[in-house]
């Protein structure tokens, strides 16, 4: 396992040297956005048209940070359940979407279409919101404002940690970890 330091918005080649079990602070833009999110823009590629935002390249982080308290940028900022979006991922992961972040297993659609596309998938701590919203330094809304805390919205980040749970490789910190351990115990 290795520990990087990594600029966002992430090349297909930093994604691709990641594997299950790295650690990452990363410094840059990201995208955020939920359920509610994932499914608007869903229907938009359903029609055909064109989404309100760039997918290529981009990180998106599964959160809906609490308000912002005075001289802060957002308040308490934990990764919600991936797995709520797991019916839209494959559609854009296809468009280009590099990195997600949030918590909790994929689905074999998923991890399949990472591989298909050379993306990765980081798990922030659920449980410590408060710190990592320290490593969040300015918030924009861009689309979908009236889903509240659920729009889609720009983060910019400064060490923003987070451990390497599925790579682009069809790694899985979720089959690894438990095997290592099972391996220390005998």
């Amino acid at each position: 396992m290795a520990h990087y330091a990594l600029q966002l918005p992430l090349s297909r080649e930093d994604a691709g040297m990641l594997r299950a079990g790295d650690t990452v602070l990363l410094t840059g833009p990201m995208l955020t956005a939920r359920d509610a999110a994932h499914k608007r823009l869903a229907s938009l590629l359903d029609e055909n048209k064109p989404l309100p935002v760039e997918i290529a390249g981009e990180t998106i982080y599964y959160v809906a940070p609490a308000p912002a308290s005075p001289g802060h940028a957002c308040g308490a900022a934990g990764p919600t359940s991936s797995y709520r979006m797991d019916a839209y991922t494959p559609r854009l992961l296809a468009l280009g979407l590099r990195c997600m972040i949030g918590k909790g297993k994929r689905s074999p659609e998923v991890r399949k279409a990472m591989q298909e596309h050379g993306a990765v998938y980081l798990g922030a701590v659920g449980g410590a919101a408060a710190l990592i919203a320290r490593s969040i330094e300015k918030t924009e809304v861009l689309c979908y404002g009236d889903l509240g805390t659920e729009a889609v919205c720009r983060f910019w980040v400064r060490d923003f940690p987070a451990v390497v749970l599925m790579d682009s490789a069809g790694g899985s910190l979720y089959e690894s970890g438990p095997a290592r351990y099972r391996e220390e115990e005998a």
